[in-house]
């Protein structure tokens, strides 16, 4: 039988046998020794962003897993459910755990990063799974989910354990080297206007600097970049996370 592994370079969309509604792309290098998993955004563009680490991948000896998730998985025309991790009983964390087990990479610690509403899914997956990641990048996410115990996800995370079954592991989180990246121009606030409630603020790059202040204030450590010259455009910042993994796979 094929596996997703059998061949190298850049694979066809493989279905998750977890279940078939959601998929990913591979990049397989000569010697896949790394794992790096790029969440993509509303648009879903999942194959653009694991082209864009095929350089990257041979250079870092790193498999790239992009997984798809499709809009109108759950219910028709949700475009943002897999964003906040549950969503009408689908679990897209341990969704994305399981496409993992399925390629075989299952029980290794993972560099994970993603644009926009998969910044979304990273910066929450990572308060929940800190235990699964070698670092962890946090692209411009539209919404944020604070460290909070007196706030109820997904704004905070007062009721996660009875969300998710697990809490949130700060003192993991503490140990995972975090970026947040967004660009300078990032500034239209068309799609994430949140009337009457405390956003972090009316930006992508206001929000993201909250999300800063609140990791910072619970002892988790920053690597912070505002990028010139660049929007809401999540492949012009993949330059900024490929060096920030790079310098996790140095040791650095």
């Amino acid at each position: 039988m094929t596996t997703a592994l059998d061949s190298r370079g850049p694979s066809p969309l493989f279905a998750a046998q977890v279940d078939r509604r959601f998929s990913y792309f591979l990049y397989v290098p000569a010697e896949p020794r790394h794992v790096v998993v790029v969440v993509h955004g509303t648009q879903r563009m999942a194959e653009r962003y694991r082209d864009a680490y095929r350089g990257f991948a041979e250079e870092h000896d790193c498999l790239v897993v992009a997984p798809l998730f499709p809009a109108g998985a759950d219910e028709p025309g949700d475009l943002s459910g897999y964003k906040r991790l549950a969503f009408r009983g689908t679990r897209y964390d341990l969704v994305l755990l399981a496409m993992l087990e399925e390629i075989g990479v299952g029980g290794r610690r993972f560099h994970l990063h993603g644009f926009s509403g998969g910044g979304q899914f990273a910066h929450r997956f990572a308060l929940l799974h800190a235990e699964r990641l070698a670092s962890v990048s946090i692209g411009a996410p539209g919404r944020i989910t604070r460290i909070d115990p007196d706030t109820p996800w997904w704004l905070g995370t007062a009721d996660v354990l009875e969300r998710f079954g697990r809490p949130v592991d700060v003192d993991g989180l503490r140990r995972v080297p975090v970026q947040m990246v967004v660009g300078a121009a990032d500034t239209d606030t068309r799609e994430i206007a949140e009337p009457g409630l405390d956003a972090g603020g009316d930006t992508r790059i206001d929000r993201l600097r909250s999300l800063r202040a609140n990791f910072e204030a619970h002892g988790i450590g920053v690597d912070f970049a505002v990028i010139p010259g660049i929007g809401h455009r999540g492949l012009q910042v993949q330059p900024e996370v490929h060096r920030f993994f790079a310098a996790r796979l140095r040791g650095g």
